[in-house]
């Protein structure tokens, strides 16, 4: 099990009913922040690890995706206001509509067979933000866990890419190299194969963490909303949002690697991508990610584990 998902407090309960709103309830709590139902189809969401300063470009980039709106058969965020309050960050935004399609892996593990109604509505959110173009303000976000925006200094996604990884594995590369043999040998590999993939591919909105919660549908299945963009959201390949979803749909469950290879599988056959590279994105996000939960220095937490498990899964071949 995963343990690093903030919880719902009756500080931040006190907080909002102080500030007008009376009847405050907890909606949902993620690796972003919590969630609270403030009436008249507001929520207030109170972040963790996001300062202050980055929400304006986080702004920008839901109205850029707000003008993809006909273009969509989804709904996705819109920030009404932003408020500080000792040091936290918390914004007021639109309530999106429909429930999440799933309980996440880390606390209801899926079954052996993942259904058409699960791989339809993500086959429909993969294509609808494929087609919200890339702009600035997605380009100057900061992944999760890093220092500077994604694609300072570059002009490429795969080589920002490559360059991301390379930070990661310094923050505490020795904590995966103890659990990951030939730890250097996979590095340099995984960067060069992702300096190697070819120029002038489409750039998209990334969204990063399409996990089953943050897809609402409706009763009979239909995605009406994307919820929590910020964790991993981007300027970038459609490949990589494709393949990464494919990997994190299901991360804990006992049939999460059948899952993850039928996904990728199903992804590459539908909007022809190349299967390696998706495996080479999969790896990417995993060197990229590994320590952002970590705690201590036994590296014990449940994405740690699965992301030592992901790079474990055979050898990396060169993208075709």
């Amino acid at each position: 099990m995963v343990t690093h998902r903030q919880d719902h407090t009756a500080h931040w309960i006190r907080y909002f009913a102080d500030r007008g709103h009376q009847d405050v309830r907890p909606l949902a709590a993620g690796v972003e922040g919590a969630v609270y139902r403030l009436g008249d189809g507001i929520v207030g969401k109170v972040w963790s690890g996001r300062r202050p300063g980055g929400v304006g470009h986080m702004r920008r980039v839901y109205e850029d995706i707000a003008r993809e709106a006909e273009s969509l058969l989804f709904a996705t965020p819109e920030i009404l206001g932003v408020e500080e309050y000792e040091g936290v960050l918390v914004t007021y935004e639109r309530e999106l509509g429909g429930v999440p399609l799933r309980a996440d892996s880390a606390v209801v593990a899926p079954g052996a067979e993942l259904g058409a109604r699960e791989t339809g509505a993500l086959v429909t959110v993969l294509r609808g933000l494929a087609g919200v173009p890339g702009t600035g303000a997605m380009r100057r976000l900061t992944v999760q866990g890093d220092d500077r925006p994604l694609w300072e200094g570059h002009a490429r996604f795969p080589d920002a890419l490559a360059d991301l990884v390379l930070r990661a594995v310094r923050r505490r590369g020795g904590l995966l190299a103890a659990r990951v043999p030939d730890l250097a040998g996979v590095v340099r590999r995984t960067v060069d194969s992702l300096r190697a993939l070819p120029d002038g591919g489409p750039v998209s909105v990334v969204h990063g963490d399409l996990v089953p919660p943050n897809i609402h549908v409706d009763e009979t299945g239909v995605p009406t909303a994307v919820l929590d963009f910020g964790f991993f959201t981007t300027a970038g390949d459609p490949a990589f949002e494709a393949a990464v979803a494919a990997a994190v749909w299901d991360m804990y469950g006992p049939y999460a690697e059948r899952h993850t290879v039928a996904l990728t599988r199903l992804f590459a056959e539908e909007f022809r991508y190349a299967p390696d590279t998706l495996v080479l994105y999969q790896r990417a996000y995993a060197l990229a990610t590994y320590d952002l939960f970590v705690s201590g220095t036994d590296g014990g937490d449940g994405h740690f584990r699965w992301c030592v498990g992901l790079l474990g899964r055979g050898p990396l071949t060169p993208p075709r």
